[in-house]
C-alpha cells in the first residue's frame, strides 16, 4: 500500500512502494494544482512516475505545485478539463480530480461546474479508453444529499435535491458516476470511483469557505466563529494524508471493485464540537455566533468504510486533533502571507 508516515506531513513524506515494475509510467492528474491533486502530484513524483498536471487554475493554485515546476518528470498544462486534451506519449493512470469542491466556489458558476463534472469526465474517460489507462473519478459524499440513513454505505442511493443551489455539484458528480459505469460496461474501461467525504489539511485555500478552513482562519484572525444552523448537524473529517493513501490504494488495486468506494473518517462530530476543538487547538479565545442554515445543507454525514477496509485494507490513521495540529500551522503561515476573505462557510 502507498501511504504517508503518520508522524509527518509535507513534501518529503515517506511512502511505501508499490510493485509497479521497472518500466517508467505516466500519470495524468486533472485538477492537479488543487488541494488534493497537488498532493497526488507529489506522491507520483516521489514514485518516479512522469506526472502531467492539468489545471485551469480557476480554483487550483500554482503555489501548491511551485516546488515541482522545474522537476524534469513534471509537466504542468494550464487547460480547462471540459476541453479535449491530447497528451504527448502514453498515459497509464488518470486521476480525475478537476472540479471546485467548495459550495461558494462551485455555486459561483453552476453551469460551468456541471459541465466540468460531465464533459470533463467524458473527456478523461475517452482518453483512458484510447490509451488503455486505468482511471479514478473523485466523486463525493455529496451524492448522498441530506441522507436519511447513517452511516452512508455505497448501496445507499441518496436523498438529493435536483433543483437547488448545491445541485450543480451533487447531480454533476452523480451523472459523472453514471458515465464511469457506462464506459466500463460498454468499452471495458478500467474505471474506479472514490466517494470522498469531508477532507482537510495543508494546501487548502484559506478562503475556500469549507468548514475547517473557515473555523481555523476565523479564530486565527481573532474573528467570531460562524456556525450556520444550531451546530447540531454532524460531519466526519478525514485528514488529507489518509485520504491520499486511500485514493492511491484504490487506483492500484489489481482489479476494479466494480462499484464506488467510500473514503472518509467515520468518527462523527457536530459542527459545534468542531468549533470547540479548533478553539482549543489554536489556544485562542473566540466567540461562537449562529446564523441561518443554508438551503440543502445536510444534517448528517458519516461514511460506512467497511468496503474500503475489506478491499483496500484501508482505514484512517489520524484523529481530528492530530490532523488539526498539522493543519493549523499551515493556515498560520498562509495568513501571514495573504489576507483571504471570509466567504459563507460550507458545513
Amino acid at each position: 500500500m502507498l501511504g504517508f508516515d503518520k508522524s509527518h506531513h509535507g513534501q518529503t513524506a515517506s511512502y511505501t512502494k508499490y510493485d509497479i515494475g521497472q518500466m517508467r509510467r505516466t500519470v495524468l492528474i486533472t485538477g492537479g494544482a488543487g488541494f488534493l491533486g497537488s498532493q497526488l502530484c507529489d506522491v507520483y513524483i516521489a514514485r518516479d512516475y512522469r506526472v502531467i498536471c492539468l489545471d485551469d487554475l480557476s480554483t487550483g493554485r500554482l503555489s501548491n505545485i511551485g516546488h515541482l515546476l522545474d522537476h524534469p518528470s513534471f509537466e504542468f498544462v494550464e487547460q480547462d478539463v471540459i476541453e479535449p486534451f491530447q497528451p504527448k506519449g502514453c498515459i497509464d493512470l488518470i486521476f480525475n480530480m478537476a472540479c471546485p469542491a467548495s459550495p461558494p466556489k462551485y455555486q459561483r458558476d453552476p453551469i460551468h461546474t456541471f459541465k466540468t463534472n460531465i464533459q470533463g469526465a467524458e473527456n478523461m474517460l475517452r482518453l483512458a479508453h484510447k490509451h488503455g489507462a486505468r482511471i479514478l473519478q473523485a466523486s463525493t459524499s455529496e451524492i448522498y444529499g441530506d441522507p436519511e440513513i447513517s452511516p452512508q454505505s455505497e448501496s445507499y442511493h441518496g436523498n438529493v435535491n435536483t433543483l437547488g443551489p448545491r445541485s450543480c455539484y451533487d447531480e454533476g458528480k452523480r451523472a459523472a458516476e453514471t458515465l464511469f459505469y457506462d464506459f466500463r460496461q460498454q468499452y471495458g474501461v478500467d474505471a474506479r470511483i472514490a466517494r470522498i467525504f469531508n477532507t482537510y489539511g495543508p494546501r487548502m485555500d484559506p478562503g475556500d469557505g469549507r468548514v475547517v478552513s473557515n473555523f481555523v482562519t476565523q479564530v486565527l484572525r481573532g474573528d467570531d466563529i460562524t456556525i450556520y444552523g444550531d451546530g447540531s448537524q454532524t460531519r466526519s473529517f478525514c485528514f488529507v494524508d489518509d485520504l491520499i493513501q486511500g485514493l492511491c490504494a484504490l487506483i492500484h488495486l489489481p482489479k476494479s471493485p466494480g462499484q464506488p468506494v467510500n473514503l472518509g473518517n467515520p468518527e462523527e462530530f457536530t459542527i459545534r464540537e468542531l468549533a470547540e476543538i479548533v478553539i482549543e487547538e489554536t489556544h485562542k479565545d473566540a466567540r461562537i455566533v449562529y446564523k441561518d442554515l443554508p438551503v440543502d445543507d445536510p444534517r448528517q454525514r458519516r461514511p460506512d468504510i467497511r468496503l474500503a477496509h475489506q478491499m483496500l485494507n484501508w482505514r484512517p490513521q489520524f484523529t481530528l486533533r492530530e490532523g488539526l495540529r498539522s493543519t493549523i500551522p499551515y493556515f498560520m503561515a498562509e495568513l501571514s502571507r495573504n489576507s483571504a476573505p471570509s466567504p459563507i462557510a460550507a458545513q
